[in-house]
């Protein structure tokens, strides 16, 4: 357990890192370029994540979840990741001119041409990243990703400044995805090969196949908004829907992207354990990261529904402030489905990968037929539409747990009831600022109501904790003891 204590706060420190070098940039770009140039590079980018999802294969989660890795398997991993994305490389690149037609957007043609490099350039540190989740080297990680980071603000910054509008953010994501392979190729594992093998590749293709598959009906439902919006509504319009996302991303990249790649390998270890002793089994961890994601997620989501106005001028400015509604909206299925957010690393962790795919092809289905059908409605009809689908995305992965891990309603309500109870303690400072806030917020108005209702709600919900004795509570007095006694070994004289 103090291995997964040490690699969460590796992995914290590496997404609150990521998340500060990207919230700087966006704040700078976000005044520097203009919604219709933010939206370009968004459409490429959007498009181009589509294809990031078969770039990988499956070969990240193989890698991470085979119980027995050798040589062979190794190199055939290597052999796969390069074949198909040199191949998607090829595939962008060709597909460039006819997007942009289709988009009735020249200059879209450009992006997705130079976004396609990365295709050519990420296979070479493709089996680094799985390899150190798997040996839970979090410290490499963090800095594999900061390099990435950091040259991507500074190059997307610079650039944006010596007028290089949108054309600023794709030479940024190229700079990034170079330096983060050559922080990689220096931190890689020693067992790792440097030439590709044939041996062993069918049994990742057959692995692959099924996790990609799952993967790109995922990613087409995540990526199904921006491309509705950017041709039935428009570029501006796919800009301020993708700000709303990027607000609502927060807790994502401050919290679940930060746990996941934990809780993945540590589900995969109880099953392992659980197949080798017949005992354990990674329900109880998952119950354990449900009671942790929601005594976190609930009053964060609370907080931002109710501080979007002053949040967003403070980030993005006045030019933005038409996506405050949508962040409101959305951020009810947000919580709720934060219940759900890990449910995948378990199912994929415990062998029943086929069921992810199934909850992501029912779940991307519906959720295009809903924003298909509010498009033409404007963007608020649009966000309706996606908490929806998030709502009946929560139920199918509910259905499927109850299922197969026998976690039912019961005893996720006695899961999470400590959680409910701490949010309606977090609540009264940000639902009392967000009623006495004008709407036209004096310039320096946004931060001072955020630092202070921030604060406030910080104190509640850390009182909460320790009044309702949440699970959570133990973890911050162990992360406290720990940061103390450092501190008095700091001090102490040799």
């Amino acid at each position: 357990m103090n291995a997964t204590r040490h690699s969460l706060l590796f992995s914290f420190a590496e997404k609150y890192t990521v998340l500060l070098l990207g919230i700087v940039a966006t704040m700078m770009l976000s005044r520097l370029l203009t919604p219709a140039e933010v939206g370009v590079y968004s459409l490429g980018a959007v498009l181009v994540a589509l294809a990031q999802v078969v770039r990988d294969f499956g070969v990240g989660q193989y890698l991470i979840q085979e119980k027995q890795l050798d040589r062979p398997k190794l190199r055939a991993a290597l052999a796969t990741s390069v074949l198909v994305a040199w191949l998607l490389a090829a595939l962008v690149l060709a597909g460039s001119g006819p997007l942009a037609r289709f988009y009735d957007e020249p200059r879209l043609r450009l992006v997705l041409q130079l976004l396609s490099i990365n295709f050519v350039l990420i296979p070479f540190s493709a089996l680094t990243m799985p390899m150190l989740r798997r040996q839970l080297r979090f410290r490499a990680i963090y800095l594999i990703n900061a390099a990435n980071s950091v040259t991507n603000l500074l190059v997307a910054v610079g650039l944006a400044l010596l007028g290089y509008s949108y054309m600023s953010m794709v030479w940024a994501a190229l700079a990034g995805t170079l330096a983060s392979l050559l922080a990689s190729l220096a931190l890689r594992p020693r067992e790792l090969p440097w030439l590709p093998g044939t041996k062993g590749m069918r049994a990742i293709a057959a692995f692959g196949a099924v996790s990609t598959g799952g993967g790109l009906i995922d990613e087409a439902s995540v990526a199904a908004p921006d491309l509705i919006i950017g041709k039935l509504i428009g570029i501006e319009s796919l800009a301020l829907f993708g700000k709303a996302q990027s607000v609502l991303n927060m807790f994502n990249q401050l919290i679940t992207s930060a746990i996941s790649p934990v809780v993945f390998p540590l589900f995969a270890q109880h099953d392992r354990e659980k197949a080798q002793r017949g005992q354990g089994g990674a329900a109880p961890a998952y119950l354990r990261t449900v009671s942790y994601m929601t005594a976190l997620a609930w009053p964060f989501f609370f907080f931002l529904a109710c501080m979007a106005l002053p949040l967003v001028k403070l980030l993005y400015g006045q030019q933005w402030l038409a996506c405050v509604p949508l962040i409101r909206i959305m951020c009810l299925s947000s919580a709720v489905y934060s219940m759900f957010s890990m449910a995948r690393y378990l199912l994929v962790a415990t062998g029943q990968l086929r069921v992810q795919v199934g909850i992501d092809a029912w779940a991307g289905a519906l959720k295009v037929a809903l924003v298909l059908a509010a498009a033409p409605l404007g963007l608020v009809a649009v966000a309706w539409a996606v908490m929806a689908s998030l709502l009946l995305r929560s139920w199918l992965v509910y259905r499927a747990l109850r299922t197969v891990n026998g976690l039912d309603w019961r005893l996720l309500l006695r899961t999470v009831r400590k959680s409910l109870l701490l949010c309606g303690l977090t609540a009264p400072a940000p639902l009392l600022m967000s009623i006495l806030l004008p709407n036209e917020l004096p310039h320096a108005m946004p931060l001072l109501a955020l630092v202070g209702t921030g604060l406030a709600t910080l104190l509640c919900w850390l009182g909460g904790l320790f009044l309702l004795k949440h699970e959570l509570a133990a973890e911050c007095v162990l992360l406290q003891r720990k940061l103390a006694g450092k501190l008095l070994a700091a001090r102490t004289p040799p």
